[in-house]
């Protein structure tokens, strides 16, 4: 494990470029293989990323087989399908109702309000989403670190995705990330961001 006095230094240009200024949210993928070990590094940086009280309420499903894809292609919005078919991995992210449980294990610190939780499910949801966008946006980067284009989509039916792949458990879909390499025309032209004076202040 790293020590504070042995962190390393900064990400170089090109790093940075690749995670931020550079990336580009992909709309066509490659059929190029997306391999276990790549999925597998994708959650261990995700992983890593700090959350409220260290609750880590996001959850992955991988889905990469024909007979998945032809479970969740239907759920997502018109304009989105074409993006999931071509792509050789389609993620759907989750947050975990009950994330709460694993307190004893993640932040040992909180036992004290783990029956608090269990009992307030509108602060449990709250904390809940607050973290796993958190996540999202880890794991999007986690995606793009490894060389890979992520497609994140919000347009999909959330209770028809959480009926088919998640009845009878406590996770409830939140976003859907394709995963893979650009395929031909994969990125449209950059929209505008917001320019620094007008959204930072200092105090």
């Amino acid at each position: 494990m790293t020590t504070l006095d042995e962190r390393p230094a900064g990400l170089d240009e090109a790093a940075r470029a690749a995670l931020f200024s550079e990336a580009h949210t992909a709309n066509t993928f490659a059929a190029t293989p997306v391999r276990d070990e790549e999925l597998t590094q994708i959650w261990e940086l995700t992983r890593w990323a700090p959350t409220g009280a260290n609750l880590q309420p996001l959850r992955v499903l991988f889905v990469r087989s024909e007979e998945g894809k032809q479970r969740l292609l239907p759920l997502l919005a018109d304009t989105n399908r074409d993006r999931a078919a071509s792509a050789p991995v389609t993620a759907v992210l989750a947050v975990d109702d009950r994330f709460h449980d694993t307190i004893p294990t993640v932040a040992p610190f909180m036992v004290p309000r783990q029956g608090f939780l269990d009992e307030n499910a509108a602060v449990r949801a709250e904390m809940g989403s607050y973290s796993a966008a958190l996540q999202a946006g880890y794991f999007i980067l986690a995606v793009r670190s490894l060389g890979l284009a992520a497609g994140p989509m919000a347009g999909f039916d959330k209770a028809g995705v959480d009926a088919e792949f998640f009845a009878g458990t406590s996770w409830r879909s939140s976003l859907v990330v394709n995963i893979g390499h650009p395929g031909p025309d994969a990125f449209r032209p950059r929209l505008p961001r917001l320019p620094h004076e007008d959204v930072v202040r200092f105090a």
